[in-house]
């Protein structure tokens, strides 16, 4: 895990991604996922450049089974934007960087 992005666990989610009062980025990824760690650096480097404007976290889902559940994450990598306490965006799967800027630039433009 880089310097960039904190973890998140299941007990923190509500205080910390719910409650915060600008949007957070959660990556939902686990150790033995290839597609993750192929995202990882990607969304590290948004982070150091869009951390004013989004917050970035990343929940390990072998570690956190209980929000992923909850907000029916099937598929990893899943990353999703949470605004206000709602989800506002899901994005499935590995994508390059041009890719998830296009998705997130409702959020970091």
């Amino acid at each position: 895990m880089g310097e960039n992005m904190n973890a998140v666990t299941d007990a923190e989610f509500d205080t910390t991604v719910l409650k915060s009062d600008k949007p957070v980025l959660v990556d939902f990824w686990a150790e033995w996922c290839g597609p993750c760690r192929q995202v990882s650096p990607i969304l590290e480097e948004l982070a150091g450049e869009h951390s004013d404007k989004l917050t970035f976290l990343k929940m390990n889902v072998d570690e956190n089974p209980v929000t992923p559940s909850n907000y029916r994450v099937t598929g990893i990598p899943t990353i999703n934007v949470y605004v206000n306490g709602e989800l506002a965006k899901s994005i499935v799967g590995a994508k390059p960087k041009a890719a998830l800027l296009k998705e997130l630039a409702a959020f970091t433009d």
